[in-house]
């Protein structure tokens, strides 16, 4: 993303925050049929597999399913992660927006400030199948404490190590690395004839900004203080920062063009045995979509800095996950809150999930014995005992913006061999606190 797509972004967000335009929906069209008898549903979906299409051949036969059931069409479009808050945040002040879509659910605090939302109190829960079906840990990352969610779990997810078993093996390497020093010894081995130790994917926004945060954690930092104020400049934060960037930086276990990477290329990587791991949200399906076998790659806890992980400086992933949303203005409010409980019937919950390789956000469909996996199970763990959610406030999504941003420049700066130092990095931070 563009420093100039950035500063837009920036500027919607604050917009967003003081007026929000009437008339939200892509129901409100002439042969949408109404609230009382809804024929067409708009639907943004979140791009969760190995490609746009990938989601599309995924999710076509599911809302065909819907429309046998309720005879209501849903029109969808997957929005790619690098466009998809930029369009929602523009949905919410121009009024052109779906009437259902799918929200990284950091974002929840940041979007339910807008106003623009479907709060889903008891009454709207109640029409969707209760609030006591979802899992406790994704409701957690639903919007600000103490309000009504205006979003509901979808997909529950976390980060992981995976790695190349037969790379691994041929350096001697016998398990996988559970410290950071581990990881980065072992990635040093493993970058020889044209193998890199570890893919990143240094352009995108949002996974940058999620590894600032569990880095700055594992420091002992915080991004925000208790009243939501932002203290990117605080004791340990520059530290987790400049610690992600020597992955390309100092250590040089990560290659300089994964600094341009935004779009699953690191997967790509991975996958072909070109990196050797990769830090990811299950992973395991999009590995296979790429032609990788399950018994190629193992997978492991992210590594912490030193013993196990936990809570605390020991947190080892945010609370990763997709929530799904309704605009509080769409014509189509009785076919969107159908469709969002058709999501979240067990039926689809178990099918998508399965899918997409993620936990069920649904009490009743993650104790099915498919989501028993070695890879799920270190997910399921990791979202029970490990993980934190980013913070809850509403400049949220700024906040994502303008360190994923920082991060991209800093890995940029690396890759073209300039030095990052501690310094460096502070008043990169700075800069960046100074946009909020």
């Amino acid at each position: 993303m563009s420093v100039r797509a950035r500063t837009a972004i920036g500027a919607v967000v604050g917009a967003t925050v003081l007026a929000v335009l009437p008339g939200c929906g892509g129901g409100t069209s002439t042969d949408s049929g109404g609230n009382s008898h809804p024929k067409t549903l708009t639907y943004w979906a979140s791009n969760q597999g190995a490609s746009l299409e990938d989601d599309k051949a995924k999710l076509t036969p599911e809302l065909q399913a819907f429309e046998k059931q309720t005879g209501i069409k849903v029109k969808l479009e997957v929005v790619p992660w690098s466009d998809l808050l930029n369009r929602i945040l523009a949905a919410t002040t121009s009024g052109q927006g779906p009437d259902v879509m799918n929200i990284g659910n950091t974002w929840s605090a940041s979007l339910q400030a807008t106003g623009a939302l479907l709060p889903f109190d008891d009454k709207n829960f109640a029409k969707i199948g209760g609030k006591d079906r979802f899992q406790e840990s994704a409701l957690g990352s639903t919007g600000t404490a103490g309000k009504p969610p205006t979003a509901v779990p979808l997909y529950s997810l976390a980060y992981a190590l995976y790695y190349n078993k037969k790379l691994f093996g041929d350096a001697g390497i016998s398990k996988p690395p559970a410290t950071w020093n581990e990881l980065v010894q072992d990635g040093k081995k493993l970058t020889t004839g044209g193998h890199t130790g570890l893919a990143i994917e240094g352009a995108s926004i949002p996974e940058n900004t999620h590894h600032a945060y569990i880095f700055a954690k594992q420091h002992g930092g915080d991004f925000f203080d208790a009243q939501g104020n932002p203290t990117f400049t605080a004791p340990g934060v520059a530290e987790g920062v400049k610690q992600y960037v020597d992955f390309v930086a100092g250590d040089k276990i990560a290659s300089p063009s994964d600094a341009e990477y935004a779009q699953n290329e690191s997967v790509r990587d991975f996958a072909s045995g070109k990196a050797a791991m990769i830090l990811w949200q299950a992973g395991g399906k999009n590995f296979q979509s790429h032609g990788m076998k399950p018994d190629d790659y193992g997978v492991a806890p992210v590594p912490v800095q030193s013993g196990a992980p936990g809570q605390g400086q020991n947190v080892n992933s945010m609370v990763a996950g997709i929530n799904i949303a309704v605009f509080k203005n769409t014509g189509n409010l009785d076919g969107a809150l159908k469709f969002v409980q058709f999501m979240t019937s067990d039926a689809e919950q178990k099918k998508l999930n399965s899918e997409y390789g993620s936990i069920p956000s649904v009490k009743t469909a993650a104790q099915d014995p498919a989501f028993a996996t070695p890879e799920q199970n270190i997910l399921r763990t990791t979202i029970a005992t490990s993980a934190t959610p980013l913070p809850q406030v509403p400049k949220e999504s700024q906040f994502e913006q303008v360190i994923g941003g920082a991060l991209k420049d800093l890995l940029a700066d690396a890759a073209a061999g300039h030095p990052v130092t501690l310094e460096s990095v502070r008043s990169r931070l700075a800069k960046a606190q100074q946009q909020m």
